[in-house]
């Protein structure tokens, strides 16, 4: 399969100063990341909170213009597209929102809000967009009786698999799921995952599945990247990165996931210490001021994302030949 998704030395920098007219600073929400999706592929970007995960989706999307690098759309660099060539662009580029009930407008019936796409893509006549909502309605699990209901009339879950419809308005190719289940109760979260699973599945999306859930990301996903700091440290497929994880930051990511038995125990690795600034990054590796295997190499200079295999790739002088 080839690529549908690329990106090059990305950045996205937010520019924040004082109200008394101080120095302006650089938040470094994506400092050069690079990274490519396949057609039909899940890839998990995962990260603590803060890392610039969402920030990376936004910008793929073109929700925030980048700062600096390439994206390319099969192919195709979309990074400084004109304005309607990137609408036209949009059709096939959707997003599903952490926050279902902040992303559906109170004053508009849902049957409107799956609708809306459509009528700004113009991707179907009038008389043909009602029927394509309730069949969506229906994909997704809801009865499309409630068609003329709000957003406040129905649960969490309910609001999330309208968000889902929505965003397959327009027949997208490609999906960014962004905490599309960390809002929700732990139950619902099963179902919404089994849902998105079998909707890539018959729709043939690529997606971006950001989370921070690790247990999530294992279920869902094919292929992984984690991200720290605004750098990917590592990526690889999602069995080979669960098995024999090669970052120390991966290494701890997956120590804290919970294991359901209470006769089993697991010695979690703590970090040390907290998440360093974005607006001031520590020089060298990102991670050093957290890292158990830290050299003094780590401190002076960053580490290059180097291949070892033809499916992994890390960002460590522990594998730097």
């Amino acid at each position: 399969m080839g690529k549908l998704i690329e990106v090059k030395n990305l950045k996205k920098w937010f520019w924040a100063g004082s109200a008394f007219g101080g120095r302006k600073q650089a938040v470094r929400a994506v400092d050069d990341v690079s990274f490519s999706i396949a057609r039909r592929e899940i890839l998990g970007l995962v990260g603590e909170s803060g890392c610039g995960k969402t920030t990376c989706g936004k910008v793929i999307l073109r929700i925030h213009e980048p700062t600096s690098g390439k994206i390319f759309y099969d192919s195709e660099d979309i990074t400084h597209i004109k304005r309607k060539d990137l609408i036209r662009l949009k059709e096939k580029m959707m997003i599903i929102y952490q926050d279902p009930f902040g992303s559906l407008d109170p004053r508009m019936t849902i049957g409107r809000a799956i609708a809306e796409p459509m009528e700004v893509h113009k991707t179907l006549a009038k008389g043909e967009r009602r029927q394509k909502v309730m069949d969506l309605m229906e994909k997704v699990g809801l009865s499309s009786d409630q068609i003329n209901r709000y957003p406040h009339e129905f649960s969490g879950g309910q609001r999330q698999r309208i968000g889902i419809a929505r965003a397959l308005a327009t027949d997208p190719e490609f999906v960014v799921a962004d905490e599309s289940v960390s809002a929700l109760d732990v139950s619902i979260q099963a179902q919404i995952i089994n849902l998105l699973k079998d909707l890539q599945e018959e729709f043939g999306l690529t997606m971006l599945f950001i989370a921070h859930d690790l247990s999530v990301i294992k279920h869902v996903c094919d292929r992984v990247a984690v991200m720290y700091l605004g750098k990917i440290v590592e990526t690889a497929p999602k069995k080979v990165l669960f098995s024999d994880p090669k970052h120390p930051y991966t290494e701890a990511l997956l120590s804290a996931i919970p294991i359901p038995d209470p006769k089993k125990r697991k010695r979690g690795q703590i970090l040390m210490g907290d998440v360093p600034s974005p607006i001031n990054p520590p020089p060298g590796c990102r991670f050093h001021t957290r890292c158990p295997h830290v050299m003094s190499i780590c401190k002076e200079a960053e580490p290059d994302m180097i291949g070892l295999n033809d499916s992994r790739q890390v960002a460590c002088y522990l594998y730097d030949k």
